[in-house]
C-alpha cells in the first residue's frame, strides 16, 4: 500500500470537505445578513411599505454563544422534600408527578400564577420560565433557563404542568439539564436588528404586523447525543398579526436559519423516549 499516495488523498478529500462546509456557512450568512447587504434603509423601507411596526429598545446582549450541557439524573432522596405528591423517575432523567392535594393555579384576580407552584412543588422550579398556556389542553408550558435566558423546544429542558376544570393542578412532567458550558464564542452573530430584518426581506413578518418582543436563548442543534445536548444562540421575535394572533419566530444567531418548533412533534419524540423504555 502507498502509503503517502493514500495520505495526500485524504487531505485533498478533507480540504474540499472543509472548503464545502465553510461555503454552506457564508451562503447561510450572507442571506441571514440581508439586512447589511441590502442596506439598512431599504429594510426600512421594506417595513414602512409593509406596515411592520418595529421600535423595540435593543436587548443588552454583550455575550452570545454555543452551549452544551448534560441531561440531569434525579434521585430519590432529593425530591424527599416536595410534598403532596406522588413521584415517579422514569429512566433517571424524567419525573412524572400526580399530585395529592389541590393546588390552584389561579390567583384572588382568578388570573393564571404559577410562581408559587414552581417554588414549592416543582424540583429547582424557579430555573423555568413561563412561555404558554393550553387553555383547550389545560396546560402550561415551561421553559428551562440558563443564565436567565430561555432553551427553546428542548424536551430535555422542558416542564409541563396540567391541571382539571377547577384550575387545580393534576400532574406534571420534568426534565432539566446541568453542567453548562460555553464555548465557540463568535463575534459575527445575528444583532437584535438583523434578526428581525432579516425576517422581514424572507417574508416572515407580515403585513400590518408589530413586533412586541424581542429575546434571545437558545435552541437544539443537530450535535446531541443520550447524555449531552448542545444549543445555539437563538432569537425569538414575536409579532402580534392585525387580527391580534400572536406568532412567535425563532432564528439561529450563528447560522441564520430560521427554526419552525411544534410543540406536538417535540411531544411526540418524548411518548417516543418513553415507549423505547419501556420496551
Amino acid at each position: 500500500m502507498d502509503w503517502n499516495k493514500t495520505k495526500t488523498i485524504f487531505i485533498v478529500v478533507f480540504s474540499i470537505l472543509n472548503v464545502f462546509l465553510y461555503s454552506l456557512y457564508y451562503n447561510q450568512r450572507t442571506e441571514a445578513q440581508n439586512v447589511q447587504v441590502a442596506g439598512k434603509a431599504s429594510i426600512e423601507d421594506l417595513m414602512k411599505q409593509e406596515n411592520i411596526t418595529y421600535n423595540l429598545p435593543q436587548v443588552g446582549k454583550n455575550e452570545f454563544f454555543y452551549i452544551s450541557a448534560d441531561m440531569k439524573s434525579f434521585l430519590k432522596d432529593e425530591l424527599e422534600s416536595l410534598e403532596d405528591q406522588s413521584i415517579d423517575i422514569i429512566d433517571n432523567t424524567r419525573i412524572e408527578s400526580e399530585m395529592s392535594k389541590a393546588v390552584s393555579i389561579l390567583n384572588s384576580k382568578q388570573e393564571y400564577h404559577f410562581t408559587e407552584f414552581l417554588t414549592k412543588y416543582v424540583w429547582h422550579g424557579s430555573e423555568y420560565e413561563f412561555w404558554e398556556v393550553d387553555e383547550e389542553e389545560r396546560k402550561a408550558i415551561f421553559f428551562q433557563k440558563v443564565d436567565g435566558e430561555p432553551i427553546f423546544y428542548s424536551p430535555n429542558a422542558m416542564l409541563i404542568i396540567h391541571w382539571d376544570e377547577n384550575y387545580e393542578v393534576t400532574h406534571y412532567e420534568q426534565r432539566m439539564l446541568e453542567e453548562f458550558s460555553s464555548f465557540n464564542r463568535k463575534k459575527d452573530l445575528l444583532t437584535q436588528d438583523e434578526a428581525v430584518g432579516s425576517l422581514a426581506t424572507r417574508g416572515f413578518l407580515k403585513q400590518d404586523s408589530k413586533v412586541l418582543k424581542v429575546t434571545p436563548g437558545f435552541s437544539a442543534t443537530l450535535v446531541q447525543s443520550r447524555e449531552t445536548q448542545v444549543f445555539a444562540p437563538t432569537w425569538n421575535i414575536r409579532v402580534e398579526l392585525k387580527d391580534g394572533t400572536i406568532e412567535n419566530h425563532f432564528i439561529n444567531a450563528a447560522e441564520g436559519k430560521v427554526i419552525d418548533f411544534q410543540l406536538e412533534k417535540v411531544e411526540e419524540e418524548e411518548l417516543g423516549e418513553a415507549e423505547d423504555e419501556e420496551e
